[in-house]
Formats: structure tokens, sequence, C-alpha cells
């Protein structure tokens, strides 16, 4: 009987010994080198880049992993130079200073062209320009329609009680996106009454999502009427064929700047350096070209079926790492 129990122990052992390694030859792509990128992007971008990654490296396996923007900074800040992912992807500017200021980022001098980008969006030898993220409100018109509602025409509309449960935003702890439109509302009434502002509009928000998607995700579901989200998100649903609309109001539009970099300790590494190059060259551009045109180039321009031109924008400055620790704490409490 001993000897029985010892074989089946036994027995169990290399099945799961077989499991783990044909898991992690599945992960590693049958033996293929693994690059890990860590990006905040959607899915749907996530997708585009993967594939033309695959059709440009077959030799690699090359892996997008999901984190929203802050779960995303603070898994680098955590793991430093031991991070698991050699390239941070999709990441809000603001965070990479923070990664930059600790050393966790590689200086890319040497490994990329900034010459191509528009100087308004460069700000370090760290990260290269990936997006420039603008944000508006999204309104569904089905669901205004259903509830006999009109489209709000300012921040103030977005007040009124018939709104009340109607309404999504981005958390400006855990999404760029949210904090984009704290900052610019901060920058245009001043930070009391842009707390004053947001302390009101909270009764009316049905949700404070993790991510800057989850807004226009909340409108296609049609589970509220009124988002305030990102314009190149919004875009894509609409021509996807749902029914929103995407609004300005006089402030103009926030956005954000969001890049990507390599993560020290990766610099030497010839094939990361190849993906990162490819990726924040050739691929990026193709991305903007078909999804988010807002302006990162110096001499190249993009057009983006039912994507709104003339954008004026909202004042964004101060867009600091400090800046942005004192109105998050602020925003907590």
């Amino acid at each position: 009987m001993a000897k029985s129990t010892s074989r089946i122990s036994l027995f169990f052992c290399i099945i799961l010994i077989l499991t783990f390694v044909l898991a992690v030859s599945s992960r590693a792509g049958f033996g293929k080198k693994e690059i890990l990128i860590l990006t905040s992007s959607e899915d749907y971008k996530m997708e585009f880049l993967e594939e033309r990654l695959e059709e440009e490296f077959p030799e690699l396996d090359i892996v997008f992993e999901y984190k929203s923007s802050g779960d995303h900074a603070a898994y680098l800040k955590a793991s430093g130079s031991y991070s698991e992912y050699q390239i941070t992807h999709n990441l809000e500017y603001g965070y990479l200073a923070e990664l930059q200021k600790l050393g966790y980022l590689a200086d890319l001098n040497g490994t990329m062209d900034f010459g191509v980008f528009a100087d308004d969006v460069l700000e370090s030898n760290f990260y290269v320009p990936e997006e420039r993220n603008g944000g508006s409100i999204i309104v569904n018109l089905d669901v205004l329609e259903e509830r006999g509602l009109e489209k709000p025409e300012s921040y103030e509309d977005l007040l009124d009680e018939k709104y009340k449960d109607l309404i999504s935003m981005p958390s400006p702890v855990s999404s760029g996106t949210g904090y984009m439109f704290l900052l610019s509302l901060v920058n245009e009434w001043g930070e009391d009454k842009a707390f004053e502002y947001f302390d009101a509009l909270s009764e009316n928000v049905l949700s404070f999502t993790s991510s800057g998607s989850g807004p226009v995700n909340a409108l296609v579901i049609e589970e509220v009427a009124i988002g305030l989200g990102m314009t190149g998100n919004a875009v894509t649903r609409i021509n996807e064929g749902a029914n929103l609309e995407i609004l300005y109001f006089d402030e103009g539009s926030p956005f954000s700047l969001y890049g990507q970099g390599i993560v020290a300790g990766y610099e030497e590494d010839e094939d990361v350096v190849a993906v990162f190059k490819y990726l924040a060259g050739e691929a990026t551009e193709e991305k903007c070209a078909n999804f988010f045109p807002e302006r990162i180039y110096s001499e190249k321009t993009f057009e983006v079926k039912n994507y709104p031109s003339d954008i004026k924008y909202s004042d964004m400055s101060d867009n600091t790492p400090e800046r942005k620790a004192e109105l998050l704490k602020k925003w907590k409490h």
C-alpha cells in the first residue's frame, strides 16, 4: 500500500510539472524570447499594436499587459529596475516624470529621433510621446431622448438633479484622464471653486471609473447618459455605430500627454531596444493615424473619420508630479 501511494504521488507530481512546463512554454511562445510591455492603453489599440509587432518580430513573443494608469505607475515605482516589464507604454507624462526622477527609466538619447516630434510634446530624453489624449463631454443621444433630457451646454448644467446617476467620470486617483479634467478646472477656476464643483458633481455621478475608457464604455451599454471621457475613445465607438455625440464647453478640451520608455536596466538588451524603436516609431505613427490624430508630430498630421477638428484646448499648465500629488491628496480627503 505504501508503494502504491508513493507511485500515485509521483504520478501527480509529474502531471503538475508537465502542466507547469506547458503553461510556461505557451506563455513564452514555445521557446521564443519574451518581451513584456506594461500598458494603460485600451484593448482595441493594444490589439492593433500587438498585430503590428507580431508581424515585425515573429521571432519574439511580445506581450502587452494592462494596468490602469495609477496601478501602472505604482507597480513601476515599487519594482524599479527589478521590473519584469522591459517597456512602459501609454503612461501619462506626470507619472513618467516621477519614474525618471527615481532613476527607473533609461536615457533614450541615441535610441530615438526626437526631432520628429512637436516641440510642445517633448519634455525629457527618458520618454517619448505616444499620444495626445484629449477629453470631452460625451453624451448618448438615445438615453437622453428616452429620458426626455436635453444635452448639457456647460459644466454647471451637469449639476442639475435631472442628471442624477446619469454621469460617469474617471477617478483622478487611478486615471490620467480623470486627473486632466480636475487639473483643467483648477487652472480655469481656481482650486477652491474647482473642488467645490466636483463635490457637487459627485451627487450626480453614478460611478467614478478606474480607467479613462470607463465612461465611454458605460455610455455604449446605456448605463449613463453623459460621460467625461476620452475623445478618441468616443470617436472609435461612434465609427462602430454607437449613437454618441462629442461636446466641448467654454473651458475647452482638457488633455494629457501620454508617453513610453524603456525601463532602466534593459537599455542594453538589443531586442528590447529594437522593439521599442519600432513601437515608438512606425507603430505609434500608424496608431495615431488610425485612432488618435491629435498632434504630437512636428510635420505630420492625421485625419480620422468623425474626429473633431480645430479643438480649443484647456489650460493644462503646472502639470508637475508635485502639483499632482497635492491635488490628489486633497481629492482623497
